[in-house]
């Protein structure tokens, strides 16, 4: 079995974040994802919902995909949210499964910032996605990583699709290149409080819950 682990404030979850668990389930042949909402984490500063929202956001938009889960295992820690507990815990729930950290190109150069990093990336796998105004050849900055440049930069100009790059912690990320669609949380948020429309950017289970309970109509709402 293989699973795949994606995380984030899901801010809210829109259809950029669907797309792309998608577009990485179907290339990986990915038994599932689980979606999990981050509930504290330490270094987000943005304008972030109480995690009972995004939580349930998270689970309006996945409904109707029987590869989709979402697990409550940050939600329900006290605490801040660190991957490298959830990465354990997870680790203990599927002993015998090949997990994957599904990342941007952003996150995963931020890892170094993170709790525990080294133990990190001696975990879990990762697969690391295309993200607008990043490369791909800039995962060279990565202190765990030594891969080829000329190889990164044929996957940023769609030569290929996938390159994969063996950690200096003998795990293996896999830089995948996927179609973007750019659309982002902080401008869903930005058109709520500007009273405009938010319509086909993400789900209309998720865009009726927003409207409903009144949310993101100013800063740190």
């Amino acid at each position: 079995m293989k699973i795949g682990i994606f995380g984030g404030t899901f801010n809210p979850i829109h259809y950029g974040h669907l797309r792309a668990a998608e577009e990485v389930r179907e290339r990986f042949d990915l038994t599932k994802i689980i979606f999990i909402p981050s509930k504290d984490p330490p270094l987000k500063k943005e304008e972030l919902l109480y995690p009972e929202h995004r939580y349930k956001m998270t689970e309006l938009a996945i409904s109707g995909n029987d590869f989709f889960e979402i697990s409550d295992i940050e939600y329900k820690r006290p605490g801040k949210s660190y991957s490298v507990h959830t990465v354990e815990e997870l680790r203990g729930i599927y002993p015998d499964t090949d997990l994957y950290f599904i990342l941007g190109i952003d996150t995963f150069l931020d890892i170094p910032n993170w709790w525990n990093p080294e133990r990190l990336v001696s975990l879990i796998d990762f697969i690391v996605i295309s993200r607008p105004f990043f490369k791909f050849v800039d995962l060279l900055t990565s202190p765990y990583i030594y891969a080829d440049k000329r190889t990164l930069e044929r996957l940023d100009k769609a030569e290929i699709e996938s390159y994969t790059i063996k950690l200096r912690s003998n795990r293996e990320i896999t830089a995948f290149r996927i179609p973007l669609v750019d659309i982002s949380a902080s401008e869903i948020r930005r058109l709520v409080r500007e009273e405009r429309s938010i319509k086909y950017l993400l789900p209309e289970s998720v865009e009726s819950y927003i409207i409903i309970n009144k949310m993101y109509k100013k800063v740190g709402s």
